[in-house]
């Protein structure tokens, strides 16, 4: 069994050669953005194999004020590959003459130095880790990433995806402090390519200006139908940015999805066609309340299958799927409600 005093008199060389090292590694420069080799610490306590519980705990006595976390320590050879982890809680209840290597986790959950910070968050969640490994190309431990690091990540990630789903371009920083000018250049891009994608609404009405003045009860009623089809395409957009944001849903499961929520808009779409049957027999008729009531069903169906879709079409696109919600979905969702409306009503009434 190694004694304590082999570590306490390994050549000073060494360590400083280890140390040189991890800080080479541990330039930020050297890995893209959104990697575990960005968010990576190298302060982080490590053990040498074959030490006994009692002079791990020696050597993690001495390590404690420089390591970011002496809660979980990792077990290294000499080339300073993983072989296994431990926490203190399991140091300290182990008998003093226990060897380390008989009470370590071999089996460790780590990530490498190009991990994107998602995947880390998600291991951290996961599998509730105060603090996840990096190795480098050869596996060799390199730095770790603790569960706050990752916290800051997720934060700033959901902020930054909440602004793109309001079509604010960019994350506009501390809000209190924010100027009229950078809330203006943050918001004004999204909104005017916006006034524009509604033209299309208004074209679409346009081309109906017959079947409107033959029946003008049905303005009464295409304000509430086409922001039905924005809501519903809003609520299915969020729900699939915040998937696909979490890993729940990835490309390979469109279909699945797009089948899904054509079930779930369609009874949807049937519960409020109900509800809006009755106002449409009220103002107009039995001719109105059909309209009204199959203009509905299908409106609702196809916001919600936009706002579905877009998502995973802006993902496919390589672009971020959180644009793809708010405002963005509602104008496209408006035009095609507008079309819907009229279509249907004209086919009814026959005009």
């Amino acid at each position: 069994m190694q004694p304590v005093s082999d570590f306490r008199d390994t050549p000073r060389a060494l360590r400083l050669a280890a140390q040189t090292r991890r800080d080479e590694l541990l330039q930020p420069e050297g890995y893209g953005d959104g990697t575990a080799g960005r968010l990576m610490s190298g302060d982080y306590s490590s053990l040498d194999a074959g030490l006994t519980a009692s002079q791990a705990i020696d050597m993690l006595r001495r390590e404690a004020a420089d390591a970011e976390t002496i809660y979980q320590s990792y077990v290294l050879d000499a080339q300073r590959n993983l072989l296994g982890t431990l926490s203190l809680r399991e140091l300290i209840l182990a008998a003093p003459d226990q060897p380390i290597e008989d009470i370590m986790v071999r089996d460790v959950i780590s990530v490498r130095t190009a991990t994107h910070q998602d995947e880390v968050a998600r291991r951290i969640r996961e599998h509730e880790l105060l603090a996840v490994p990096v190795l480098d190309e050869a596996g060799c431990l390199v730095g770790i990433v603790t569960y706050d690091e990752v916290l800051d990540v997720v934060v700033g990630e959901a902020t930054e995806d909440f602004h793109k789903g309001a079509s604010i371009t960019n994350h506009v920083g501390n809000l209190g402090d924010a100027t009229v000018g950078l809330l203006y250049r943050k918001r004004v891009l999204w909104l005017v390519v916006l006034v524009f994608g509604n033209l299309f609404s208004g074209a679409g009405i346009a081309a109906f200006e017959e079947t409107i003045a033959a029946n003008i009860v049905l303005v009464f009623f295409l304000p509430l139908l086409v922001d039905s089809g924005g809501n519903a395409g809003a609520q299915s957009a969020t729900l699939m940015v915040r998937g696909l944001a979490t890993g729940e849903v990835v490309m390979a499961d469109w279909l699945r999805m797009l089948g899904r929520e054509c079930g779930v808009a369609l009874a949807l779409g049937c519960t409020m066609a109900v509800a809006v049957a009755s106002l449409g027999a009220l103002r107009g008729g039995a001719e109105i309340a059909l309209i009204v009531a199959s203009s509905m069903l299908v409106i609702v169906l196809v916001g919600s299958l936009i706002g579905m879709s877009l998502p995973f079409m802006f993902t496919r696109l390589k672009l971020d799927p959180a644009t793809a919600s708010g405002p963005l979905v509602t104008s496209i969702a408006d035009a095609a409600g507008v079309l819907v409306y009229f279509g249907i009503a004209s086919y009814v009434l026959n005009l």
